[in-house]
């Protein structure tokens, strides 16, 4: 891209504190940043701007970020989209490259992370390590418990349901894992 052209960055965070500091960190680097908190607020901003750039996290409240990767991509599919999450999982981190996200980012990622991701695209990296990483029973849980919950829209009570667990057992391993 050019690095005369204005950078305009829309940022979908739930977490006001969290939105103020990442578009204060954006705008010093010299992007315009719009932010907003749901589904709703993304779709009336892409009424009026076309972003280039898009830091999306994948947990707005009881609404899943994976909706607003798709309706970012449907609007411009050459946008950089990054996902952001403190629920990292492999079955989310699929489904939102399918959905057309750039790169996937678990927290706490900070501003430079993100540009990285931003810089990276799509092209990929052929050298990145193939090592193997064995898998303890505690990842495999972890990761089941995932995609349960992305299978159900982050409902935490159908979650439990689904994995016949206790809901307060199921948001105590949640507590417990939570990265950001």
């Amino acid at each position: 891209m050019d690095d005369t052209a204005p950078r305009l960055l829309v940022l979908v965070e739930d977490d006001a504190a969290f939105a103020r500091t990442l578009k204060r960190s954006f705008e010093r680097r010299g992007y315009s940043v719009l932010t907003a908190d749901s589904q709703t607020a993304l779709q009336s901003i892409l009424e009026v701007h076309d972003p280039s750039y898009a830091v999306v996290d994948l947990k707005l409240g009881t609404e899943s970020g994976l909706v607003c990767v798709q309706t970012l991509h449907a609007h411009d599919p050459q946008m950089l989209i990054v996902v952001l999450t403190g629920f990292a999982s492999i079955a989310t981190a699929v489904e939102a490259i399918k959905l057309g996200a750039s790169h996937y980012l678990a927290k706490p990622s900070n501003t430079d992370d993100i540009e990285a991701a931003f810089a990276r695209r799509s092209a990929g990296d052929t050298t990145t390590p193939l090592a193997p990483r064995p898998t303890s029973i505690k990842t495999l849980e972890w990761e089941h418990i995932h995609e349960v919950l992305k299978d159900s829209d982050f409902n935490i009570s159908e979650t439990a349901r689904r994995l016949g667990m206790h809901r307060r057992t199921l948001a105590r391993k949640l507590a417990k894992r939570q990265v950001g």
